[in-house]
């Protein structure tokens, strides 16, 4: 696969073109993916984060055709640039309202439609259909485009990485539970936010419940060692394969991964201590 270069339109297919913003990082991969899709009347996935100069590119591919803008979150690399680019288009802006604010929000997003599981946006000559997938944010939203069966996923895949899942907003029971239901749509390929196009969709949703699992089995493990235990101490059993320098990032996922074993009945909370039930 060619190089993801920020600012640079690479075409998907005869509807779909990426567009990559300047904020690559530990946690963006190459940086946070915009899609436009359409002909004449445009559809933009994503406007990604404050940034003038990807907006200058969006402005500049975009033209005077942009229609519709949505959002699959409103965590601060996704969502920051629909509002100049709404300012500058007069385009619409879809998606959900925040979530509760845990610092990582977007506190300028206000949707001009607020649209849930299973809406359909009419765009002409393609049509985006909206699936609901809570679990990295509550208010998480993929786009199906039906004519090329591929899903616009945000951040509930990413190519090259696995999402982090930060409680309280977000919630390892419903991500599980969400990458689930992708197994039942009908899908040809994957639009991650981060990364390169996955054009093997099941697979990918199948080798991320499988990894969550395993992750939640060294969970349970940890405890043979230390029993009852805090989350530090968990961590670096845990993620014993992981960078220490990711840590602090993988302490997120362990939290959401020990509130659902709580809420299985597999172990218990009390005060800063977790206990595997014996």
């Amino acid at each position: 696969m060619a190089e993801i270069i920020p600012g640079i339109i690479a075409r998907l297919n005869d509807l779909v073109v990426r567009v990559t913003a300047p904020n690559p990082g530990v946690m963006t991969g190459p940086g946070t993916n915009s899609y436009i899709i359409g002909r004449d009347e445009l559809a933009l996935i994503d406007p990604g984060p404050e940034s003038v100069s990807h907006l200058a590119v969006l402005l500049e591919a975009v033209g005077d055709r942009l229609k519709w803008i949505l959002c699959t979150h409103t965590h601060r690399d996704h969502s920051p640039g629909a509002l100049a680019l709404r300012g500058a288009t007069g385009a619409e802006v879809f998606g959900f309202p925040m979530s509760p604010d845990d610092g990582r929000q977007d506190l300028t997003f206000a949707p001009d439609q607020v649209i849930g599981d299973g809406d359909v946006i009419d765009c002409g000559i393609f049509r985006l259909r909206v699936v609901h997938t809570p679990g990295h944010t509550s208010n998480h939203l993929c786009y199906l485009l039906e004519e090329h069966r591929m899903l616009f996923t945000g951040d509930h895949i990413m190519e090259g990485s696995t999402v982090v899942i930060s409680p309280p907003d977000g919630d390892m029971t419903a991500y599980l539970d969400s990458l689930e239901r992708l197994l039942s749509l009908e899908l040809a390929s994957l639009a991650p936010g981060h990364g390169h196009l996955i054009e093997a969709p099941y697979e990918e949703a199948c080798r991320l419940i499988a990894h969550r699992l395993r992750r939640e089995q060294k969970a349970l493990d940890a405890f043979k060692r230390k029993n009852p235990a805090t989350l530090d101490e968990l961590l670096p059993i845990v993620y014993a394969d992981t960078s220490p320098r990711l840590h602090p990032v993988a302490r997120r996922s362990l939290h959401a991964h020990l509130i659902k074993l709580k809420r299985d009945g597999q172990v218990e909370e009390t005060g800063d201590l977790w206990e595997a039930r014996r």
